[in-house]
């Protein structure tokens, strides 16, 4: 799988309501995300900057993005190192430091991944796979702000 992969989002705004962005106040942040041949994501911004608490943020899928791919990429480590995964749940977090003038970035996201193994012989192994998924993540390889891991394994 070496080379390079292309991904095409659409993003479409929808929140035109009626009069454009003739002012910071008038327009919706709605829109959708649209990937050919997959659901309709749609999206708006954070609520604390105008947008609808019911739709994805920006936010909310950059910490979606790197909690899916470290599950991801762990899954298939334990996958290949013999250590069978029974269940997984992560309460991610993401922390974003907005300065003056309203520009901000992320500080830092926080994996909770909650797993359960088959076997509590491979527990420390089950342990040390989360660091080796860290650095195998793409994601995680791809932001300019620490990625930490509270990992909670327990054998079933």
């Amino acid at each position: 799988m070496r080379g390079e992969h292309h991904y095409e989002v659409t993003v479409r705004w929808t929140g035109n309501t009626g009069s454009g962005t003739s002012n910071y106040r008038d327009y919706g942040r709605d829109h959708d995300v649209l990937v050919q041949g997959k659901p309709t994501l749609q999206g708006s911004a954070d609520p604390a900057f105008r947008g609808q608490p019911d739709r994805w943020s920006p936010e909310d899928l950059l910490v979606a993005a790197l909690a899916e791919c470290h599950m991801l990429t762990y899954l298939a480590l334990c996958a290949t190192h013999g250590v069978t995964v029974t269940s997984y749940e992560d309460l991610a977090t993401g922390r974003m430091d907005q300065g003056p003038g309203g520009s901000g970035r992320f500080v830092e996201v926080v994996l909770n991944p909650k797993v359960s193994i088959t076997a509590a012989s491979s527990m420390g192994q089950a342990v040390e796979l989360h660091l080796e998924a860290n650095k195998s993540c793409f994601i995680a390889n791809s932001v300019n702000f620490p990625v930490h891991h509270n990992p909670s394994v327990e054998a079933v």
